[in-house]
């Protein structure tokens, strides 16, 4: 049994544990159980590991009377997303307004499927309630519905609807998504009273709002929990393999939990005896993405095609045979030309 100095000792009682809440460069901002925040750096021994430090990381650091720190550790995560790149995420509220711009159930359904594909809670807030009929309302309510989704309705100039909210988002980290312009800066500075988010008004126009956001930054709320206001963007991308798409509907979802498809590997399209072509409303939106799926995956295979990591060569009898390929950006050799420009430049 090994029995730890007391050097040793003192150095493990004096970590303590905190939440990145916000990273530049090598910097990072971590809130403190105690409430407090303290400027950190990344150690060059966690760079050597390749340890990584995103926003939304329990971290542990040295404990210091000053105001900077660095960080010793980083915890297990429970989740890790690439955009935004950000850890220990709980849920995704995605964030749309239902006029000004018109909500367009296309863009919105490109949206819940990209949220869908990350394997978090998703929420769905609606924006600007206040400025449809009570009709409409209930026929988007039960649209949704057959979507597999509840909606959370509100309005940031009325404060309708944003104690629902609070609730839902109550101790939890939670990803602001949507396009922009529809109310998520707004939306987290009456979550946030304190809190001061450059917002900007939407484009009559183009109908889209201009990027206000423009880093990954988690917020505290006074209930407790964090909101990160992730960077805008427009149309998200599908980065997953055609047969995955269907898994990001949940009304397939339940056809397919119901029933099963004749073929294995069917992707829903032209298959006999497929259990979820049919009537429901976003079929057509399936076959639209699944378009851009396969697109999607033929690049990547080309782009593999060609990076290949291996060359074929002959040898002596004739015989083919491959080897390693070397980085050609890394190894290749400077011509003559380049090595006699620049002695010419020494000289002078």
């Amino acid at each position: 049994m090994v029995i730890p100095d007391s050097f040793s000792i003192a150095q493990e009682s004096e970590l303590i544990t905190g939440t990145v809440i916000a990273s530049q460069a090598n910097f990072y901002q971590v809130r403190l159980d105690s409430q407090k925040t303290i400027l950190c750096t990344r150690p060059t021994r966690l760079k050597k590991i390749g340890q990584s430090v995103l926003v939304g990381d329990q971290v542990t650091i040295k404990s210091t009377k000053f105001e900077r720190s660095a960080i010793a550790s980083v915890l297990p995560r429970n989740s890790e997303l690439q955009r935004p790149p950000m850890a220990n995420a709980q849920q995704i509220l995605l964030v749309f307004a239902l006029e000004e711009p018109t909500l367009d159930p296309v863009q919105l359904s490109r949206f819940l499927v990209k949220a869908e594909s990350t394997n978090l809670k998703l929420l769905l807030g609606l924006n600007k309630a206040d400025l449809i009929t009570p009709q409409e309302r209930e026929t988007w309510q039960m649209r949704l519905n057959n979507w597999g989704y509840e909606g959370y309705f509100f309005s940031v100039n009325t404060n309708q609807g944003l104690q629902e909210l609070k609730t839902v988002l109550h101790n939890k980290i939670t990803i602001l998504a949507g396009p922009s312009g529809v109310g998520k800066s707004s939306l987290t500075s009456l979550l946030i009273p304190n809190l001061e988010i450059r917002t900007n008004t939407v484009s009559g126009k183009l109908q889209k709002g201009r990027h206000t956001t423009r880093h990954v930054e988690l917020y505290e709320l006074p209930e407790g929990g964090f909101i990160a206001d992730s960077p805008g963007f427009n149309q998200p991308d599908f980065d997953f393999s055609p047969e995955s798409l269907i898994n990001f509907f949940p009304e397939a979802r339940a056809r397919l939990a119901q029933n099963s498809c004749k073929f294995h590997n069917c992707i829903h399209q032209n298959e006999p005896d497929c259990v979820v072509k049919g009537e429901w409303e976003r079929y057509e939106y399936y076959l639209k993405f699944l378009g851009e799926t396969k697109a999607y995956s033929q690049k990547i295979a080309k782009t593999k095609d060609k990076e290949s990591s291996l060359k074929t060569k002959n040898d002596t009898s004739g015989q083919k045979y491959t080897e390693p390929k070397l980085d050609s950006k890394k190894y290749r050799r400077i011509s003559r030309k380049v090595t006699n420009q620049k002695l010419e430049d020494l000289d002078n």
